[in-house]
């Protein structure tokens, strides 16, 4: 998600209260929103595909390793 996205995002929020949006630019915030949501679950998830537990017996253990033994 670049930061012009972002911008668009806050610039379409202040308006929104101030005057109210067109429907437009509703379906264009929607769909930015929807974007940022996507691009948070996706940093997320990467971030914990790199997490590790050390279990009480001291092995360590991947979270990548427990989904995949889930799914």
């Amino acid at each position: 998600m670049t930061e012009e996205k972002i911008a668009r995002i806050n610039e379409l929020y202040h308006k929104s209260k101030k005057e109210g949006l067109t429907a437009e630019e509703k379906i264009e915030q929607a769909n930015l929103r929807k974007e940022y949501i996507n691009a948070i679950r996706a940093d997320l998830r990467g971030t914990l595909d790199n997490v590790s537990i050390l279990n009480p017996d001291g092995t360590v253990t991947d979270l990548k390793d427990i989904k995949k033994k889930k799914a």
